[in-house]
C-alpha cells in the first residue's frame, strides 16, 4: 500500500461541504483507506484573479491504485461534486480541487501527471496543512522535510486557521 498526500481546496459555493464530501468520497473507494486529515485552513488565490478565498486541507491516505487509477479517481470525484475544467492553463474559481502532492517518494512526470506536485514548495496553502500531519515528510526531490521547505518560503501567502478538521 502507497501512502500518499492529497491537497484539497474550493473557492466557490459551500467550501467545506465540497471538502468534506470530497473525503467522504475517497472513503467511498474501495482501495483507499483515509489515514489522517488536516484542519482546514483560509488562503488567498494563488496566482489567479479572484476574490474568492480557499479553503484547503491535506489529506493522507494509503492506496494500493497506481498514480494514474488515483488521478482518475481524483478527477471523477472532482466532476461528481460539479468541478468544471477549463481548456486554458490559467486558474480558475472551482468546486473543488485534488491534487496528488506525494505518492510515497515516487519520482514521475508524465503528460498526465507529476509527482511530486511541482509547486508544493511554493505554497503555503498546502505546507501549512501538511505540516500539521507530517512534517518531518521528506521531499524525495529536494531530500528536505516539510518543515525545512517551509522555513525556506520567501515570501509565505496568509493562512489561516478556518475550521475543524474534516
Amino acid at each position: 500500500m502507497a501512502i500518499v498526500y492529497l491537497s484539497l481546496g474550493s473557492n466557490i459555493g459551500d467550501r467545506v461541504g465540497y471538502l468534506q464530501q470530497a473525503t467522504q468520497l475517497l472513503k467511498a473507494v474501495p482501495e483507499i483507506s483515509v489515514v489522517s486529515t488536516s484542519s482546514f485552513y483560509e488562503s488567498e488565490p494563488w496566482k489567479m484573479d479572484s476574490e474568492n478565498w480557499f479553503v484547503n486541507a491535506v489529506v493522507q491516505i494509503t492506496t494500493s491504485l497506481s498514480p494514474e487509477e488515483l488521478l482518475s479517481e481524483c478527477l471523477r470525484i472532482e466532476s461528481q461534486l460539479g468541478r468544471k475544467r477549463e481548456g486554458d492553463k490559467e486558474y480558475h474559481d472551482r468546486t473543488i480541487d485534488i491534487d496528488i502532492l506525494f505518492y510515497d517518494d515516487l519520482i514521475l512526470h508524465t503528460d498526465k501527471l507529476t509527482i511530486p506536485h511541482p509547486h508544493f514548495h511554493k505554497r503555503a496553502f498546502v505546507m501549512v496543512p501538511m505540516l500539521e500531519i507530517a512534517q518531518d515528510f521528506v521531499h524525495p526531490l529536494f531530500k528536505k522535510t516539510v518543515m525545512q521547505l517551509y522555513e525556506e518560503l520567501e515570501n509565505p501567502e496568509m493562512v489561516l486557521l478556518y475550521g475543524t478538521r474534516i
